[in-house]
């Protein structure tokens, strides 16, 4: 393998997943900070 030849993207599904991923973690910060905000006040 050399260095100039072209990464591989990743799969539609790697793709997929991990989109799926990041919006868990996007909605889990946004639970997070909602319950907070509760608990504080």
């Amino acid at each position: 393998m050399l260095w100039s030849d072209p990464r591989d993207e990743p799969s539609p599904e790697a793709r997929r997943a991990q989109r799926m991923l990041r919006r868990a973690g996007l909605l889990l910060a946004v639970l997070g900070f909602v319950a907070a905000v509760l608990l504080v006040r």
